[in-house]
């Protein structure tokens, strides 16, 4: 069990604590957690349970560590295969928590109330959350290159508006407020032009003929559901976060379905404008 052992007289260290397959959740995470840090003059921490072994062992926070714990948001909630660990290894224990999530342009919909109802029955005591935009996993156009550099702004005055509450005497009296329903709603289903849903749940990526066999798609899944001795398939479960796509050196990865095309087009269609990240504090 790996143990982060609290500090009873102030703020001691300051985590960014995320799962981030293509990168978007991380720098959201990682450049509020490093403002509020250096705010606070506070040692920055950070804890990647992108992968299968950083899922492995409990992690318990405590008094002296605030958490800015990140997620991506897919259809409108926390992945639903991210719930046993957010449930179950990791803990706050009185620590301050700051839940952010970013979605892919469209809505983040319930995904960041539901990450800080997780949190408080975790025993984090939350102080501020956020909803920000990444790169959309299906797409390179949709939230193309973000968080650019006015997102990183608002990011960065998230941050500092955490220290100045902090510093300000901030007292926890219950869970911040944030925008979502509760009761939690259903994943968002995506439909055809003709109303019918189009599930992609089993849908997994296929493999070119430009594949080189370098295995770099199975030491990113983050569901570990493509073998290194034979990468051209996906035996296991694809949560369709695009990892094994958009770090392939050869481009030699893609999906062919046409629920799951259809949908990604519409998409792109449909959200092309410019959404805006949001906080609470």
């Amino acid at each position: 069990m790996l143990r982060k052992h609290p500090f009873q007289m102030g703020m001691k260290r300051v985590w960014a604590v995320f799962f981030s397959p293509t990168g978007g959740t991380e720098k959201v995470t990682t450049t509020v957690a490093k403002t509020v840090a250096k705010a606070l003059d506070a040692e920055f921490c950070a804890y990647d349970f992108t992968l299968p072994q950083g899922r492995e062992e409990e992690v318990i926070f405590g008094a002296g560590d605030l958490v800015v714990l990140g997620t991506p948001v897919i259809a409108g909630r926390i992945p639903n295969l991210l719930l046993p660990y957010l449930n179950e290894k990791i803990s706050g224990e009185g620590a301050v928590g700051v839940p952010v999530v970013s979605f892919g342009n469209r809505s983040y919909d319930d995904a960041l109330i539901e990450l800080r109802n997780i949190m408080e029955l975790k025993g984090f005591q939350t102080i501020a959350g956020g909803g920000f935009v990444s790169e959309h996993s299906f797409s390179r156009t949709l939230g193309g290159g973000r968080p650019d550099a006015e997102d990183i702004a608002k990011l960065t005055a998230f941050g500092e508006e955490i220290a100045e509450k902090i510093n300000a005497g901030w007292e926890y009296i219950g869970p911040v407020h944030v925008k979502g329903e509760d009761p939690i709603r259903p994943y968002f289903i995506p439909r055809d032009r003709h109303g019918n849903a189009i599930d992609i749940r089993k849908v997994k990526p296929k493999t070119g003929e430009g594949c080189c066999g370098c295995g770099i798609c199975a030491e990113v899944c983050p569901l570990g559901s493509i073998p290194k001795e034979n990468p051209t398939i996906t035996p296991g479960t694809c949560m369709k976060c695009c990892a094994c796509i958009k770090k392939c050196p050869m481009g030699a990865k893609y999906f062919d379905d046409a629920g799951f095309i259809y949908h990604k087009e519409e998409l792109e269609e449909l959200y092309e404008g410019r959404a805006e990240g949001e906080y609470f504090l």
